[in-house]
């Protein structure tokens, strides 16, 4: 080392200032979105990449600190997932490699399948805020236009120690992709306004098809994507294979686009004064 420096020179202060400020610009941006997505697993972040993809404003909101969900390790903590036919045609349009174990049954390197779909859905623009969990939705004139939530961590506190007001996030349409709990649907649920049929035992060869063709709207303004469906309307689970998954947010990118379309197209002109 010849004593010079190799990096441009900044205070550590410099580095807190551009955080702050780039993170709260960003945030303040989405506080109202066109869309909301809950939960970061395969279906989440498909269904959000392929609104982005359209123009539509999305924010994508996950409790982890990490997105994927259960794409990342496959199954029994062994980092290798599954995709029947045609599910793998959406991994092959990432170019993400896979071997052929039996007809139809396709077997992929999860954390290079689950790091090039993040990877996609940030290119399209989705908006993520993580370490976010949902305390509860808006509903307005019965429909549900958004979620209240709060920093993760708040809810390891101690109840005696807390008192942390979450904030709301307002939104066309929010889809509830939070797997297994259905967790945005279940706020619905808490207050008598839906049903949870609860999930069935393990199917994969019949849950991956009725997961894809139960996605859709429950409530008005609440569509229900992947696992969550299992879980709203009493499906079988199906472990660790995804294609499902992918078709599910798929499917639900379509049916959200036609709703927010309807709903963007049916709000009045504003008065003039």
């Amino acid at each position: 080392m010849d004593g010079k420096s190799i990096f441009s020179p900044v205070s550590d202060a410099d580095v807190t200032r551009a955080i702050l400020s780039s993170f709260a610009r960003e945030l303040e941006e989405y506080v109202s979105s066109d869309v909301i997505v809950v939960g970061a697993g395969p279906s989440g972040l498909i269904c959000a990449r392929e609104l982005a993809r359209q123009g539509t404003r999305v924010l994508l909101i996950e409790r982890n600190n990490y997105l994927g969900g259960g794409f990342w390790i496959g199954g029994f903590l062994m980092n290798k997932l599954t995709v029947r036919a045609p599910g793998h045609k959406e991994l092959a349009k990432l170019d993400v490699r896979m071997t052929e174990s039996t007809a139809g049954l396709f077997v992929a390197d999860a954390p290079e399948a689950c790091s090039k779909l993040i990877a996609s859905a940030c290119d399209a623009g989705v908006k993520v805020l993580n370490m976010t969990s949902i305390d509860d939705v808006v509903l307005k004139k019965d429909r549900v236009r958004g979620v209240v939530a709060n920093w993760t961590p708040v809810g390891a506190l101690p109840r005696q120690i807390t008192c942390v007001d979450p904030v709301s996030f307002e939104a066309n349409v929010v889809v509830d992709a939070t797997g297994h709990d259905a967790a945005v649907a279940e706020k619905l649920a808490s207050r008598g306004l839906i049903k949870l049929a609860g999930m069935g035992a393990m199917d994969a060869e019949k849950s991956e098809d009725a997961v894809v063709e139960g996605t859709g709207e429950v409530y008005p303004g609440l569509v229900v994507c992947g696992m969550s469906v299992s879980t709203v309307r009493g499906l079988p689970r199906m472990g660790p294979t995804f294609g499902g998954m992918l078709l599910s947010g798929l499917r639900a990118a379509e049916l959200v686009s036609a709703m927010t379309s309807t709903t963007l197209e049916a709000k009045p002109e504003p008065a003039l004064v």
